[in-house]
């Protein structure tokens, strides 16, 4: 089970290993917190006004496509996008929203959820969101919250027979290790690189890279990714940085998603190659207490 803020980040965070996955057979459910419905709209080709005065819907188009190509099976927890605060300082979060929802009232449906669908494996942002946008942020802290509880059987009574997941994992997709792998590569090559810019700003922290701990390796599904971050047309720009690098050059140098592994339950050594690594089938079952 993928937690993600908003539609389009079960396509830009783990896409390829969730298609490689489903091809192996195994069941990938995404919980969506938010409909997106303060996006902004990034693709140059859609800033139109039928687009903007149409968001909600587009966006859940958007994901139905995305889920199709994929082929996960997706889950709306039906909180409100915050959008993204601009200016210094930052304005007040919209009333509302998912990033002002108290974490143990918003943990509860995700809670639920966990205990109908029992998954062995749940991954979502680190601590910092993956960047600070506050439904990332808050998807970490409510994800992290229902995690801990859906295996507590005097949490959320209520809420379905208790089920513990086996694994935890964040998503460590966008780390520096490989935008500078990827970018020295096209730079032998002769080719223009789009993280210029981003990495002469960009600060080593090689504490937080060791943070890495699993990379599955799932080249043989880019293209898949692609075509699901396509799907979100108001977000992605084909001509984007998204796409700027070729894909054999990316199988080369970086043919992996990348995660840290938070908490685990079944004993499988580290580093690992696949997320599943040490989980039974037949564990989960019972409840702590």
């Amino acid at each position: 089970m993928h937690v993600h803020a908003h539609p389009d980040d079960e396509s830009s965070k783990g896409a390829a290993s969730t298609a490689m996955y489903v091809d192996q057979g195994a069941e990938v459910h995404v919980v969506t917190c938010t409909g997106g419905e303060r996006g902004s709209i990034l693709n140059p080709r859609m800033e139109r006004p039928d687009v903007l005065e149409n968001m909600t819907e587009i966006r859940r188009a958007e994901m139905d496509a995305a889920r199709e190509i994929l082929g996960i099976t997706q889950h709306w927890l039906g909180f409100v996008d915050s959008g993204w605060p601009e200016g210094d300082p930052k304005p007040p979060l919209p009333e509302g929203c998912f990033g002002l929802v108290p974490v143990e009232e918003a943990a509860e449906p995700l809670v639920r959820l966990i205990r109908e669908v029992r998954p062995h494996v749940v991954t979502t942002y680190d601590e910092r969101g993956g960047y600070p946008h506050p439904d990332h942020v808050m998807c970490h802290r409510v994800t992290v919250a229902a995690f801990e509880a859906a295996g507590d059987p005097d949490a959320y009574p209520d809420a379905g027979e208790p089920w513990e997941p086996q694994k935890l994992y964040y998503h460590h997709g966008f780390n520096r290790p490989r935008t500078q792998a990827i970018h020295d590569a096209l730079l032998e090559r002769g080719l223009e690189s789009p993280w210029a810019e981003r990495l002469e700003k960009w600060v080593p922290e090689p504490e937080w890279d060791a943070r890495i701990t699993t990379k599955v390796p799932c080249g043989d599904w880019f293209e898949v990714r692609d075509r699901a971050l396509l799907a979100h047309a108001t977000q992605i720009d084909p001509d984007g940085h998204w796409f700027a690098v070729p894909m054999d050059l990316q199988r080369a140098v970086w043919p992996t998603e990348d995660f840290e592994r938070v908490v685990d339950r079944t004993g499988a050594p580290l580093p690992e190659d696949d997320l599943f690594a040490g989980v039974r089938a037949d564990v989960g079952a019972q409840p702590r207490g």
